[in-house]
């Protein structure tokens, strides 16, 4: 009887360092994103005020490994980030955002600086609220990830398609059901990584490499919604 109201007594404060583990935890996760941003974004913009970069990199097969390399990033994080040091993979996922600020360059040449800036903030907007969403809700979510992964494969292969096709109502399908689909994502991938934490047991070290893995899944989240969103209402310089 002692030993059960000792431990009664105790679990608020367990509680309490549990939840501030997680805030902490879930902090970690958005600054690495954050980071991962402003490395992107400065890289995309002063790249594109280039016009010799801008014709290497778009008008030569540089092309094809500017497009691909980010998506090998992934891939190569994916199967090593839990070998390798914290220290190790923050920098990998950052190297990746650096090579994905090359690859959207482009942007700045294709729409104005003013609709990037405008999308940049609708798409901060509504990552906040479904993050926040995934966060705080009750309701299990755990459901929702093989519907939108199958979705995720759905409008590659749609897009692939219409490389060829070039309909713009294929297009504006996949823009819609894209954000959609990225939009669900955020809040699912938000919920599952606060899942995440109460599995790691205290282990500061794994703890840390989920949370690149973490970033890595939001940053990725936001940026296809931030595409989509520009897809849809950027309104191009031509």
């Amino acid at each position: 009887m002692d030993h059960q109201r000792h431990t009664m007594s105790r679990s608020p404060a367990m509680d309490m360092s549990l939840d501030q583990g997680l805030r902490t935890f879930m902090l970690g996760i958005y600054n690495h994103m954050m980071v991962a941003m402003l490395i992107t974004g400065a890289i995309a913009y002063f790249s594109s005020q280039s016009a010799p970069l801008m014709q290497l990199i778009f008008t030569t097969p540089l092309r094809w490994v500017v497009m691909f390399a980010p998506l090998g990033f992934v891939f190569f994080l994916a199967a090593r980030v839990f070998k390798m040091s914290p220290g190790a993979a923050r920098m990998w996922f950052y190297a990746f955002a650096g090579v994905m600020g090359l690859s959207l360059s482009w942007i700045f040449l294709a729409y104005t600086g003013m609709a990037i800036a405008k999308i940049f903030f609708m798409t901060s907007a509504m990552f906040g609220a479904l993050s926040l969403y995934g966060y705080t809700t009750k309701k299990d979510i755990s459901g929702w990830g093989g519907f939108l992964i199958m979705g995720v494969i759905g409008i590659i292969i749609a897009s692939v398609v219409n490389l060829f096709l070039g309909s713009s109502a294929i297009q504006f399908a996949v823009s819609v059901l894209g954000l959609l689909i990225f939009a669900g994502l955020t809040a699912y991938d938000t919920q599952r990584l606060k899942h995440s934490y109460y599995s790691l047991g205290g282990d500061a070290t794994m703890a840390a490499r989920v949370s690149i893995m973490g970033a890595l899944s939001l940053y990725i989240n936001f940026l296809n919604m931030f595409m989509f969103l520009l897809s849809l209402f950027g309104g191009s310089r031509n």
